[in-house]
């Protein structure tokens, strides 16, 4: 790492990453900024890496205060693979021992080299010299760089004297500079908030203002319950001991002495500032409300009432300020008023009026519902905390960022950033949220719109998180890119395949250990797949012939000892979850082409494989022997077979619903339905979409005139539910099992939905392909 790096960005999954910045709300709101501009166009060529592990990206300034960075990933042969880049020019420098590759691609030049397996690559040929040299390694850095997650989108550390960040904080008079030294975050990235979480330390206890916290113990911040909620926000910090913290702020401030005599703050534990335009109050939370107004008896001049409240002069104002600079810049707290515990200084009666009214109202912070979701992600009790509106956010970015305030963050009414001291260092938590107005009952809002980097191939559906026990996504692009993405929006992994998937994804544990992996067919091979987007040992396994309808997966006993049924053709073959043939499984051919996927029904204590040909319905044991004869032969249409009231039930090519029951007897209903007629059933509920007109059991409606996906079925909770999409319109229809459509729907989508509970909440989730390239997460309210 060189060694004047600034800041270090750590991914362990790049693909991601690029993908959780181009889908979050917020980075692409300050994407306008002249900061994200000239990054993004210095960072452009790091697109076409291909990490497989860690990637370090290193920032610094060079002696002309220009941006440089520097790229450190483990080297192997498909990291950067320049043979289909247009544009591209390599250059190999050879001195001194070292070999050095000159690239320049889309104008823009980089140099690179591999030492020991490692690639290096900076922006700089300076940089890439120096790192041949051995190099003293900073403990401190190495210590605070291992505490990082590998989980996360990205981690990142922040070197002591800073030359990119100024300050995280709406006083001017506390800088980054001064505030710590290393800063290690590991950050979530998601589409409509940013959370981090990490740890910050200062070697020097007397120069650093975190230190000022040594030897306290956080109290709960309460300062949000009467900061008015039309307010810019607050900063609030804490100790269980006035006294510890007036002496380490007192040798922060180089005071050789605490000259302040008031007892106004001994029984004090927390001291809060609201912010409202350019008016500040300052509130103390006495934790000995009578001891604290014995501290004030010289200052009862009352000089104002609000409802109730009485308002009184300050004779010392400057007195916050001389005792907790550079936390309190503030002067001018020449009034103030006593709500319960919390004494509140300011320079304006309004200022004071609006605090009593909206804490009288209950109309604070505090009973707002974009606070109390920041508030989940933060800890009761802190050292210090800062919360702001989008107004104050913006504000702080600007000190930051360079050029471009045309951006908008209206809707990021709360972000706050928190730090917890500890014996020597302290816990950082920080989060920036996107506010989404409360849903109303029964409304359809769409939570993810997810943009990929090509066209989706497959309809997008759930799969089960068995560490969470949460639902995440899984899709296919037209790149035969497989995703795996979270209930968040977040692309867990990609991994390219051969060819592309047919049918759905089913889930299996082949280890028997509670852990879940992906099952599939592609036209020539089975794939299993495991959580981290690793092959399971034996797959995917190889076909030469063609693989002619989606993997079946049969866990006849519920015990996990899976069966793998592959069908090409005429021809099944079983295998079980470790890629081996299951001899004990006798059948081998049809008497034609199998036209569906072969299914696995359980009828009493009987097991029963099913499957067709255009002249002949199979229903087989087990091993793979005749279970069911049916008396009567049917043409049957390539619509799956389905189990219906106990009995087999089907389609003919003439449109007739074919069922047979264990003993062979065929009944057949005419439907009169076309030869674009779907098929679908529970149990116990039959539907059938023909044309326009979907039938739900005994209940026929009439869509609009357009393209329509099959009709899928969904039990859950003890109710059905029958989506259908019009493909043409790009509406998606949602009904009960009396035929009813669900309230606010048809929605927008493409595809097939897939419906079920991905998260911890009550409400229910459905995903469908959104444009070409994005799939949209929906949930019903």
């Amino acid at each position: 790492m060189p060694e004047n790096t600034s800041i270090v960005l750590k991914a362990s999954n790049f693909e991601g990453l690029k993908s959780s910045i181009n889908n979050s709300d917020f980075l692409q709101k300050i994407s306008k900024t002249d900061s994200y501009k000239n990054l993004e166009k210095t960072l452009n060529n790091l697109t076409y890496l291909k990490p497989n592990g860690n990637i370090l990206v290193c920032f610094s300034k060079d002696l002309k205060d220009s941006l440089q960075y520097s790229i450190i990933t483990k080297h192997h042969h498909q990291l950067f693979e320049t043979d289909s880049l247009p544009n591209y020019i390599e250059e190999t420098l050879t001195y001194k021992n070292k070999t050095i590759t000159k690239s320049t691609l889309n104008n823009s030049i980089f140099y690179s080299t591999v030492i020991d397996s490692v690639f290096f690559a900076s922006s700089s040929k300076s940089i890439v010299d120096t790192s041949f040299n051995n190099t003293v390694i900073d403990l401190e850095l190495e210590k605070i760089y291992n505490i990082t997650s590998n989980d996360k989108t990205v981690s990142a550390i922040l070197k002591p004297n800073n030359t990119f960040l100024k300050s995280f904080f709406i006083e001017d008079s506390i800088s980054l500079k001064t505030f710590t030294n290393y800063t290690a975050v590991d950050v979530s990235i998601n589409q409509d908030d940013i959370i981090f979480n990490g740890i910050t330390r200062a070697l020097d206890s007397s120069k650093s203002l975190i230190n000022i916290f040594k030897n306290t113990i956080p109290q709960e911040n309460q300062t949000h319950t009467i900061t008015p909620s039309n307010s810019d926000g607050f900063m609030s910090f804490t100790f269980n001991d006035f006294k510890i913290f007036e002496t380490n702020l007192a040798k922060f401030n180089n005071k050789d002495s605490i000259t302040n005599k008031t007892t106004l703050f001994n029984d004090v534990i927390e001291i809060g500032i609201i912010y409202q335009g350019k008016n500040h109050a300052i509130a103390l939370n006495s934790m000995d409300v009578i001891a604290t107004k014995d501290a004030l008896l010289s200052e009862e001049n009352k000089i104002d009432s609000y409802r109730g409240i009485d308002i009184f002069s300050f004779s010392t104002p400057r007195l916050f300020t001389e005792t907790f600079t550079p936390l309190i810049s503030y002067k001018n707290a020449n009034k103030y008023c006593i709500l319960d515990h919390f004494f509140v200084f300011a320079d304006s009666t309004d200022m004071l009026q609006n605090i009593i009214a909206n804490y009288q109202n209950k109309t604070t912070l505090n009973n707002r519902t974009y606070f109390k979701d920041i508030k989940n992600h933060l800890s009761d009790a802190s050292s210090l905390i800062h919360v702001v509106n989008a107004a104050v956010l913006k504000t702080i970015l600007n000190k930051n960022l360079e050029g471009g305030t045309n951006y908008k963050l209206n809707n990021y009414n709360t972000s706050a950033l928190q730090f917890i001291y500890e014996t020597n260092f302290a816990h950082v938590n920080g989060i920036i949220k996107k506010s989404k107005s409360r849903a109303s009952l029964n409304s359809v809002s769409e939570e993810l719109n997810i943009k990929l980097n090509a066209d989706i191939l497959t309809n997008p559906h759930f799969v089960k998180n068995h560490i969470t026990k949460q639902k995440e996504i899984v899709v296919q692009d037209v790149n035969n890119n497989l995703y795996l993405i979270s209930n968040k929006g977040k692309i867990l992994w990609r991994k390219q395949i051969q060819g592309a998937i047919l049918g759905s994804i089913e889930q299996i544990d082949t280890y028997k250990n509670g852990r879940l992996q992906l099952a599939f067919a592609t036209s020539n091979a089975v794939y299993v797949i495991d959580r981290n987007g690793k092959d399971v040992a034996s797959f995917p396994m190889k076909f030469n012939g063609e693989i002619t309808q989606p993997l079946s997966v049969f866990d006849y006993d519920k015990n996990k000892d899976y069966r793998l049924l592959v069908t090409q053709g005429s021809t099944v073959l079983m295998y079980n979850a470790k890629g081996q043939t299951v001899n004990g499984f006798t059948f081998r051919s049809a008497n034609n082409t199998i036209i569906c996927q072969p299914k696995h029904f359980r009828i009493g204590t009987k097991d029963y494989i099913s499957f067709k040909t255009k002249s002949k319905l199979y229903i087989l044991d087990r091993t793979g022997k005749t279970r069911v004869t049916p008396k009567t032969s049917s043409t049957y249409s390539n619509k799956p077979i389905y189990l219906y009231k106990n009995n087999f039930a089907t389609t003919t090519a003439n449109g007739d619903l074919v069922t047979v029951d264990t003993r062979g007897n065929v009944a057949i209903k005419n439907l009169n339905l076309s030869d674009k007629h779907q098929l679908a059933t529970t149990s116990k509920t039959l539907v059938v979409l023909d044309e326009n007109k979907l039938s739900i059991k005994s209940k026929t409606i009439e869509l609009d005139y357009g393209e329509y996906s099959i009709p899928r079925l969904f039990y859950i909770n003890d109710k059905i539910y029958v989506a259908v999409t019009d493909k043409q319109a790009h509406k998606i229809y949602l009904y009960d099992s009396q035929a009813k459509l669900l309230p606010n729907f048809p929605v927008y989508g493409n595809s097939l939905i897939t419906l079920d509970n991905i998260d911890k909440d009550k409400n229910l989730e459905f995903v469908s392909k959104g444009e070409n390239s994005s799939i949209i997460l929906y949930q019903i309210n």
